[in-house]
């Protein structure tokens, strides 16, 4: 096929290499602009880009993409066979989706219909999923609600954080778009519709995300740090200052204690959460302070009885 590919981070890397090793022909690859990056606020380019020039395709970084007259003659002047959307970063607008003969083709990090938005992968962790998965889709004018093509599932370890699935679904991914590609072709792929009934929503991440309520239990608590770590992270409030944790897991309750109330066992910090549970804090960073182990932290700084988190 000839195809145009939108993407913009490194998710969408191995579904473009995939596209080009299977044959396919990608006319133009359309990415955002580049961005100021890190403590210099240096340009950095999109990783699309970067594997786009590095492939020899023509690359195009459209601030907008809505009212473009000048993408549109272009995209016009191609006339695509689909267009490939991989964590683009933009809302598509009709006159795209309406252009290519086998429409617009997204790869979704998420089993749909749960987990439409911005921050599925995210979500679905922070959420205590203990499946996700990917799914090819034809994109449409709702948010996430085209008709599925394609879906592959992988198990979410009790463990493993969102930052580490990202790379594992993007490879995962990118085979089962060439197979969707390969499936319109030969007619044997027949679009689903999605059970709007069954939608849950994955909307983009905001520092408010990252704030721990110590009234969900430790699971909870847990779950939302390995879905928003590094960022949102997960974070609270000690004595006016924001307190940032870098590790933690769920433990024993602690009894007799409320939910934010701090206990120290040792060289182990403990606070307890809603439901008689508890989490052990295992490495933190005070506000203004480096980042350290609890035994560090606790060898440095005495807690009052009855301190509590988050006040």
């Amino acid at each position: 096929m000839k195809l145009v590919f939108c993407g913009t981070p490194a998710f969408a890397v191995p579904t473009l290499k995939a596209v080009l090793a299977a044959g396919h022909e990608v006319a133009l690859a359309v990415t955002q602009p580049d961005r100021p990056s890190g403590r210099g606020m240096q340009m950095v380019e999109p990783p699309v880009k970067v594997t786009a020039r590095e492939a020899g395709i023509e690359v195009v970084q459209p601030e907008k993409i809505k009212n473009n007259l000048e993408l549109r003659a272009r995209l016009d002047t191609i006339e695509p066979d689909a267009i490939v959307v991989v964590a683009y970063g933009r809302i598509i607008p009709k006159w795209m989706l309406d252009l290519p003969r086998y429409g617009n083709l997204n790869l979704h990090a998420s089993l749909l219909p749960k987990y439409r938005g911005a921050a599925p992968i995210q979500w679905a962790v922070a959420m205590g999923e203990t499946v996700t998965g990917v799914t090819t889709m034809l994109l449409a004018e709702g948010l996430d609600t085209g008709d599925m093509l394609l879906q592959k599932e992988m198990a979410i370890g009790p463990d493993r954080t969102a930052q580490e699935l990202f790379p594992l679904l993007a490879e995962m991914g990118a085979p089962v778009m060439v197979e969707t590609l390969a499936g319109l072709q030969a007619g044997t792929i027949t679009p689903r519709k999605q059970d709007d009934a069954l939608a849950t929503l994955a909307p983009i991440l905001t520092r408010e995300d990252g704030r721990m309520d110590f009234a969900r239990s430790a699971a909870e608590i847990y779950h939302r740090w390995r879905g928003f770590y590094p960022w949102p992270g997960a974070w609270t409030m000690l004595g006016g200052k924001k307190l940032t944790v870098h590790a933690m897991k769920p433990v024993e309750g602690v009894a007799g204690a409320e939910p934010g109330e701090v206990r120290v066992d040792g060289v182990r910090l403990l606070v307890a959460c809603g439901g008689g549970t508890a989490v052990e804090i295992v490495e933190l960073q005070l506000e203004g302070k480096k980042r350290m182990a609890a035994g560090d932290f606790l060898r440095g700084h005495a807690f009052e009885a009855g301190t509590r988190l988050g006040e």
